[in-house]
């Protein structure tokens, strides 16, 4: 297993602008530590005849073409005789307390 040292966690931690406790460092320690030997086995397994790959879906494009849909947009008149509050449309409310999480 690789052990890694309380310096290579403060090294790490300044690499990425953290500041850590003593006991935040003895614990990150042994976690990279354990994640470093994890990732040596699996440097072990045999990945011959096997294509890389990013994703696996098989989908190239899954965005939609940017179309107007005319009948979801608002005519001027409906704008301007829409409630408004410093700029933005008044709606009611969408959520209320009385609501349970679902």
């Amino acid at each position: 297993m690789v052990k890694l040292t309380t310096q290579d966690v403060l090294n790490i931690a300044k690499l990425a602008n953290l500041k850590l406790t003593k006991k935040e460092t003895a614990k990150f320690a042994s976690q990279l530590s354990s994640i470093i030997s994890y990732v040596d086995e699996l440097k072990k397994v045999d990945t011959q005849g096997f294509e890389p790959t990013s994703q696996t879906t098989g989908l190239v494009n899954i965005y939609r073409k940017d179309e107007i849909n005319i009948t979801n947009v608002l005519s001027q008149e409906d704008v301007l005789q829409a409630p408004m509050h410093n700029g933005y449309f008044v709606v009611g409310a969408v959520l209320n307390e009385d609501q349970e999480a679902k």
